[in-house]
């Protein structure tokens, strides 16, 4: 050692100095740094991270808040729709209860215009009566009584003779409904003397109206279905005008 000029304490003692100062210098710095660094990469990567889900979160975010916007868009339009509809069938409700109320109105003060006419026809009826059998006392005396000139204008007028209505007999009726009209109305035993003839051929089931109509004159005018009985005076009157041509 001495030949190469190495001193060999000198050396040892170098190397030891040596291993001291790694020693110090690993353990007190070294480490310290790499730790400190470490610490840093991980707060680096734990930030770059933390970003990473916030970019997710704040995408997440807009993505439902679309979402929501879009859900609550559409329950507006829906609420709108729906309320649009309600507004219009209230409408239509109210329109419709307006014309049933209208129609009402109208039907109400048609029956009572045709009660009316009808128990003005019926005073008449019996006016008329009484002028036709003070008329007859003066052409023929008292060769029919009262009784008989009374019974003779009420079948003038109803068509009606001794409880049947002759104008009916032999006809051969078919249908659910009849409509009866008379030149003045008829009386409630007369009109029960009608609904009895044709409830025969109709059934207890048919539907029956009776209408006035002072244009006939007198007698009955009878609509079953299609088939119409013309038992009028009126009609009698034009029977007899057409033969006469």
């Amino acid at each position: 050692m001495e030949a190469l000029g190495l001193n060999l304490g000198y050396l040892l003692v170098q190397i030891f100095n040596f291993l001291i100062v790694f020693v110090v210098l690993r353990v007190w710095v070294y480490k310290p740094i790499v730790g400190l660094l470490e610490r840093r990469r991980q707060t680096i990567a734990q930030g770059l991270e933390d970003a990473r889900v916030a970019a997710e979160a704040r995408a997440n975010a807009e993505k439902e808040a679309q979402a929501v916007l879009g859900q609550a868009q559409a329950e507006a339009d829906q609420k709108i729709r729906t309320a649009s509809e309600r507004a219009e069938q209230v409408a239509r409700e109210i329109r419709a209860e307006a014309e049933k109320e209208a129609m009402a109105i109208r039907e109400s003060a048609s029956r009572e215009a045709e009660e009316a006419k009808a128990q003005a026809l019926g005073e008449l009826r019996g006016e008329v009566a009484a002028l036709a059998i003070a008329a007859s006392q003066k052409l023929i005396g008292e060769s029919l009584d009262e009784e008989r000139q009374r019974a003779l204008v009420q079948e003038f007028f109803s068509g009606v003779r001794k409880g049947r209505v002759l104008m009916l007999e032999g006809e051969t009726l078919q249908g659910s409904t009849a409509e009866v009209t008379s030149a003045l109305p008829l009386t409630d035993e007369e009109q029960e003397t009608v609904r009895k003839q044709l409830a025969k051929p109709l059934g207890s089931g048919a539907t029956m109206t009776f209408r006035v109509r002072p244009a006939i004159l007198g007698g009955l005018v009878v609509r079953v279905g299609d088939k119409v009985i013309d038992g009028s005076v009126a009609g009698k009157l034009e029977g007899l005008r057409q033969s006469l041509r």
